[in-house]
């Protein structure tokens, strides 16, 4: 009974998030562009024709049309399903880490927006000021609630100072980190809306996972940006995009990060 319960916790899960992953192609494209989220409906990119219901089954859906646009025969790129597959197992990721709770609901809303964030990061080099102060807020909206389930009153306050307290500690550690970056290299290393979105990881995770999120970050980034350099794919100064490294980086805090705190602190303290 209970593998079933979980199987079909799973099956929901990846179901919903591949229903979500279709949405987040929308908000994608049509945020940078300036375009409504909700009209005009879902349609081909090449000419326009609204898109069926069979059409706008996430994955299959392309599937199905191979790829092609039903109407034109125009090609479709496979960025659409691939995002929406991976939202999916990002959201039986969460189920199967934290259940049936509400935080699994907080979860999966918290990863959309990371998701969202870091593809028009890569697409644009913007991180779009709706998305990560509708970030934030939902943040302290989740830590509001968990503060309910936990002690009413008293735990909402908590869980307030908590979130706001890892969203101050986010703007403030990217400061740093942009001072740091400026002095060494001479140039700004990140911009200013990196920390408004590592003020909405704070928010969700708190300051002590928003402090390991960056030093992933700026690990994993230095490597790929050094070895991206030592390849000759890109320049010494040119920019590169920061929000997926700082999205990682808040990824792995929240499932891995206690045992990574963990096994630093027995590393150091029992060498």
């Amino acid at each position: 009974m209970e593998t079933l319960i979980a199987a079909i916790g799973f099956t929901t899960a990846f179901t919903f998030g591949a229903c979500i992953g279709s949405f987040l192609n929308v908000v994608v494209y049509r945020i940078p562009a300036g375009i409504s989220l909700v009209h005009p409906p879902s349609r081909c990119p090449h000419c326009k024709h609204s898109l069926g219901i069979t059409e706008n089954v996430p994955v299959f859906g392309w599937l199905w049309l191979r790829g092609c646009c039903r109407w034109c025969k125009a090609k479709i790129s496979s960025r659409y399903p691939i995002i929406e597959a991976i939202t999916g197992l990002v959201f039986m990721l969460v189920f199967w880490r934290f259940g049936y709770s509400i935080e699994t609901v907080g979860y999966c809303a918290f990863l959309s927006w990371l998701l969202s964030l870091s593809l028009i990061d890569l697409d644009t080099m913007t991180l779009p000021s709706s998305l990560t102060k509708s970030g934030l807020v939902l943040g302290l909206v989740f830590q509001g609630v968990i503060g309910w389930q936990e002690a009413q009153g008293q735990g909402i306050a908590n869980r307030l100072m908590f979130g706001i307290g890892g969203a101050v500690s986010g703007i403030w550690l990217l400061e740093i980190i942009a001072l740091v970056g400026l002095m060494m290299l001479g140039q700004q290393a990140m911009g200013d809306a990196d920390g408004k979105l590592m003020a909405t990881i704070g928010a969700w995770i708190g300051w002590k996972y928003v402090l390991l999120s960056s030093f992933i970050a700026c690990g994993v980034g230095s490597i790929i940006g050094g070895g991206a350099i030592a390849l000759r794919l890109i320049g010494k100064k040119q920019p590169m995009p920061f929000g997926p490294f700082l999205a990682l980086g808040g990824v792995l805090s929240l499932f891995f990060g206690e045992a990574m705190i963990d096994a630093y602190l027995n590393y150091f303290f029992n060498f």
